[in-house]
């Protein structure tokens, strides 16, 4: 059994202190935490990590936010880090969650910053992978200033905004597809209430990326959770705004670390001294406090074959395309697509034997062979998905057209043309 990775890290801060762990957003550095160093620091063991591939981390992907929390785990282990502090943007903001669900033992005080219990859809993070593979990061790098910043800022600070570029270019692509895989699967919305660590929940005002209804729906589904809005700023708010972020992260950690006597046995951070120029509510942030809501249950008698089964067909063809199929759903077809959820997806897509790559390979050709067009169509969207890239669906129809026929591939080639365009063209 092999050993768990590990990230790469650096810390800052007095060695004795109590330990706060920094986590990075996709396609950033743990430099997108700078700014935020010198206050922190004084009163912190501040930890700060590169996701797998990013600011010349190993390139090692990681698949799920589950392993890169494991990672992050395995990294304060052999640092002796019992217990710690975390705050999280983004994707570093999921595996701040994650931990919280899973080992709420070992964190005791936690900040989402620019988060959300489930990050836009499945399909858009499937499809920016697909872009990606094809394309490669170029084409995110460029867009990424109006998703990162407000118009002014980027306007008025050039300098960041071509280091913010340049973080994303050097990242290494199959790590940032990997993440892009990661946050396509995390959804913990249904979970949230199950969270019991006092949870600062920072937005930007203008972010679009996760907005503030995302950041809402986090602090109704945490019970010990407070909401701060943040005016002039977008996604990577720390970068943006970093005296109100700082701010806001030294008084939460300041004051809602876990208490000696908690049955966690957390031990409590000093606070510190709060600087004479903070407000009970931190310059530049609405603070605004919510109450404890359960979520709704979520009710689903269905056997573990469709359950399964309807995982599977998500993921390899997309919401949009399972939500279509759905919706035209009625008494007279109900029963078939049952019947493929279980039968296609929840026992023949589910088997070990060979992958997902291999799978699409099997379908794109048979398919083909017989004519299926409009079922080609969206076969070919699942093999980008998949992971075949435009090149490696050209020979699977090249050698289709082999024993097949030159008309079957003609066909083909017209359908998947088409699909490739789509799918590929960068976002924006």
């Amino acid at each position: 059994m092999s050993e768990t990775k590990t990230l790469q890290y650096r810390t800052d801060g007095p060695e004795d202190g109590p330990v706060l762990v920094l986590g990075p957003s996709l396609g950033t550095t743990w430099h997108m935490w700078d700014r935020q160093i010198p206050e922190l620091s004084r009163h912190w063991r501040v930890l700060r990590f590169d996701l797998p591939g990013h600011g010349g981390a190993p390139a090692h992907p990681a698949p799920s936010v589950a392993e890169l929390a494991a990672r992050l785990l395995a990294t304060l282990d052999q640092l002796e880090v019992e217990r710690f502090g975390y705050a999280g943007c983004s994707i570093g903001g999921a595996i701040g969650a994650e931990l919280a669900l899973r080992h709420p033992r070992r964190v005791g005080s936690l900040a989402l910053v620019s988060a959300s219990p489930r990050f836009g859809t499945a399909d858009s993070f499937r499809q920016r992978g697909v872009v990606v593979r094809t394309n490669g990061l170029d084409p995110i790098a460029r867009a990424t200033p109006e998703r990162w910043f407000t118009p002014g800022f980027a306007a008025s600070q050039p300098a960041i905004v071509d280091w913010a570029v340049q973080m994303v270019r050097t990242t290494d692509p199959g790590c940032y597809i990997a993440a892009c895989e990661a946050l396509a699967a995390f959804d913990i919305r249904a979970e949230l209430s199950r969270i019991g660590i006092p949870t600062l929940v920072v937005a930007g005002a203008d972010d679009q990326v996760t907005p503030a209804a995302d950041a809402r729906v986090l602090v109704a589904g945490i019970a010990d959770a407070r909401l701060a809005l943040v005016p002039g700023a977008s996604h990577l708010t720390p970068v943006e705004q970093p005296m109100a972020v700082t701010d806001l992260l030294v008084r939460h950690f300041s004051s809602s670390w876990q208490s000696p006597d908690h049955p966690t046995g957390m031990t409590a951070i000093p606070a510190p001294p709060l600087k004479p120029v903070l407000s009970p509510v931190p310059p530049g942030a609405e603070v605004v406090e919510y109450g404890q809501h359960a979520p709704e249950p979520l009710l689903d008698a269905r056997s573990d074959a469709y359950d399964q089964g309807i995982k599977v067909r998500r993921e390899v063809l997309g919401d949009a395309h399972v939500d279509r199929a759905q919706s035209l759903t009625d008494e007279f077809t109900g029963d078939f697509q049952d019947f493929i959820t279980r039968y296609a997806w929840g026992e023949v897509w589910t088997r070990p034997g060979i992958d997902r790559r291999t799978r699409s390979v099997v379908t794109l050709t048979a398919l083909a062979a017989r004519g299926h067009l409009d079922e080609l169509a969206f076969h070919t969207r699942a093999a980008l998905r998949n992971g075949l890239t435009p090149t490696e669906i050209k020979e699977v129809l090249l050698h289709t057209g082999v024993y097949c026929g030159v008309p079957t591939a003609n066909s083909a080639f017209a359908v998947a043309q088409r699909i490739i365009r789509e799918e590929t063209s960068p976002e924006g």
